[in-house]
């Protein structure tokens, strides 16, 4: 099965700029795109400075989609926005004072992610923090999914007015220009071995989830099609869940987003619109903000899944409650609210 590759460099024009992260793309350019894949054959999506999250949101779902095993190049800088301090990917436009609108969350790419068959996706990433996002990664590890295999390295704050060289992905690059892509891990600590003389950084190392991992054996039987068995085991978990940490803990709402994207995966997005706002309730009802990014993912995957309801009762009654739920959580899309309304005026007009 042919794979997929998919290459972004990004990084903010002008001071805020930490390193030059397109230049990385001629040199990954270069590399046969099966050997970046490690597949026979593989198709290569390249994003160079790109200026909105919401395209690099667009081309990273289109990839999250595709068959076969996916292989993400990220190079560039991560930011914490001054809201939530969330760490996000710089973009070209982005300022300190604008990073919650032009930067790419970084939950954003774990969550695209997160539906892809356990071990099918692999990160490499290279990556570079200003001081504040340098602290932040102190005391809080970078979350690229459990699913996902992640070797790179995340670059210390450059000197001042400095603008760093992407090495550690340039190093991976060179090697694989060789024609050979040797095992990730064996392909990270080459590349790590030959930048042994920059700045000391974070290690990325994370080899994917164990074969008896729950998330494993659900997403076998996806793949299988045994839909029933998975939603089966999804709802088994979450009982197990709420009998050991209480109904609404995180741990039951995760196996509920679980639910939601089970039902999804079975073609039934009404069930899966009406679990996702219910995971959106419990999240409020729980005293979490309306800006928080569970509750943001939890009514955008519900406003997603609600315009592929196309029975019109079912469609006004998920709509109402996307409505009632859009005017309390509009999250980071213009309109999202203003949208649920025309969508909702014309369902009227249908019987």
């Amino acid at each position: 099965m042919p794979g997929t590759v998919l290459l972004l460099a990004a990084a903010p024009v002008g001071r805020g700029r930490l390193v030059d992260a397109a230049s990385v793309l001629p040199v990954l350019a270069a590399v046969e795109p099966a050997v970046l894949s490690g597949t026979g054959t593989a198709n290569v999506v390249e994003l160079a400075d790109p200026l909105e999250p919401q395209a690099v949101l667009t081309r990273l779902r289109a990839a999250a989609t595709a068959p076969g095993p996916l292989t993400v190049f990220v190079t560039g800088q991560l930011q914490l926005d001054r809201r939530q301090r969330l760490p996000h990917l710089s973009l070209a436009r982005t300022t300190p004072a604008t990073v919650r609108y032009t930067a790419l969350p970084w939950h954003w790419l774990r969550e695209e992610l997160r539906l892809r068959p356990p071990g099918a996706t692999s990160l490499v990433l290279d990556l570079h923090a200003d001081a504040e996002t340098w602290q932040w990664l102190s005391e809080h590890p970078l979350d690229s999914g459990h699913n996902n295999t992640v070797h790179g390295r995340i670059a210390p704050p450059p000197g001042r007015r400095a603008v760093a060289a992407p090495g550690y992905m340039k190093a991976v690059a060179t090697i694989l220009r060789s024609g050979h892509r040797p095992p990730l891990d064996q392909l990270h600590q080459q590349a790590l071995s030959r930048i042994a003389d920059e700045p000391p950084g974070l290690e990325l190392a994370a080899p994917g989830p164990a074969p008896d991992d729950p998330h494993a054996v659900i997403s076998a039987a996806v793949q299988a099609g045994r839909h029933g068995e998975a939603e089966s085991l999804a709802a088994r978990y979450e009982q197990a869940a709420a009998h050991t940490h209480g109904p609404g803990s995180e741990p039951v709402l995760h196996w509920s987003e679980v639910r939601a994207d089970l039902a999804m995966l079975a073609g039934d997005p009404a069930r899966s619109c009406r679990t996702w706002l219910a995971v959106a309730e419990a999240r409020l009802a729980a005293g979490q903000p309306v800006d928080a990014p569970a509750v943001e993912a939890a009514v955008d995957r519900a406003h997603h899944q609600w315009g592929q309801v196309a029975e019109p009762a079912a469609a006004r009654e998920l709509g109402l409650a996307l409505a009632a739920l859009r005017s309390r959580v509009p999250g980071r899309r213009e309109g999202a609210l203003d949208h649920v309304q025309r969508q909702l005026r014309q369902l009227q007009t249908q019987g």
